[in-house]
């Protein structure tokens, strides 16, 4: 990949975007992620204002450490770029104490999923607030691959500049735009449990072995045509592509042809 050329098409669609539409700016939250990090440093490369958000709910320190130290590079290096903090953590746990108490084995995840939509929620507010809009932060694979991500979370966005791009190419880009290596290495993870777990532990696939699945899946394989860990990754995708195109087909619309 041209990592040169690609990094110039999307800051130079995401300034159309914005001129385009009639906006002001860009909004996006920081992770201390590889994806958020490129992302954002994109973003800075319009030269619009760009407000980086960090939206912590019982964040693991480290995830908190590596979006400070992207957010410090972004402002060092880009003077549109400014930044805000919002603790979200009171308004989750207050939440929490709300609702029903459940022994339901689908708890942990419907909690996970409320805290990408709270982020949701605050992102969406300074969006309104400044009269920019809200930069998406899924990749290939995650979007359109695995549906890694929360319908109204983080799937709740305006553009997605990197959707385009598998991880691997993220990767290249990231290597491009000089994110700091600390983001570089670290195992990628969404934050959303409150402990270390990455996003390979959930998915039993790295983003590699799932790329692949992807691919082959594109290619007409079935798999049958595969053994052992082969067989089982794309086993894995195939899976994980049926249940979640909920996330990434339209959402239904009942149509009514006669309405008398």
């Amino acid at each position: 990949m041209n990592t040169e050329k690609v990094s110039q098409h999307i800051v130079s669609w995401l300034k159309n975007y914005v001129e385009t539409s009639r906006v002001k700016g860009l909004v996006i939250g920081i992770s201390g992620g590889i994806d958020s990090a490129v992302v954002s440093t994109l973003c800075a490369k319009t030269g619009l204002p760009t407000l980086c958000l960090e939206l912590p709910i019982h964040q693991a320190e480290s995830h908190v450490s590596r979006a400070k130290e992207h957010i410090a590079f972004l402002k060092k290096n880009y003077p549109n770029v400014s930044n805000l903090q919002v603790d979200l953590t009171p308004v989750f746990d207050r939440f929490v104490s709300q609702i029903p108490k459940t022994d339901k084995t689908t708890y942990e995840m419907a909690l996970a999923n409320t805290r990408a939509r709270l982020r949701m929620t605050t992102l969406y507010y300074f969006a309104g607030l400044e009269g920019y809009i809200v930069v998406g932060t899924g990749n290939k694979i995650e979007d359109f691959g695995v549906g890694f991500f929360t319908k109204y979370g983080d799937g709740g966005v305006d553009v997605s500049p990197i959707a385009d791009l598998m991880k691997s190419e993220v990767r290249q880009l990231a290597h491009y735009l000089n994110i700091p290596d600390s983001i570089l290495k670290a195992k990628p993870a969404d934050g959303l449990f409150g402990d270390d777990r990455s996003d390979e532990d959930q998915l039993k696939a790295s983003y590699d072995e799932l790329e692949w699945a992807m691919l082959q899946d594109q290619n007409g394989k079935q798999a049958d045509d595969f053994s052992g860990r082969e067989k089982e990754v794309f086993q894995i995708y195939k899976r994980l592509n049926k249940a979640n195109q909920h996330k990434m087909n339209p959402i239904p619309i009942c149509k009514i042809e006669d309405k008398n």
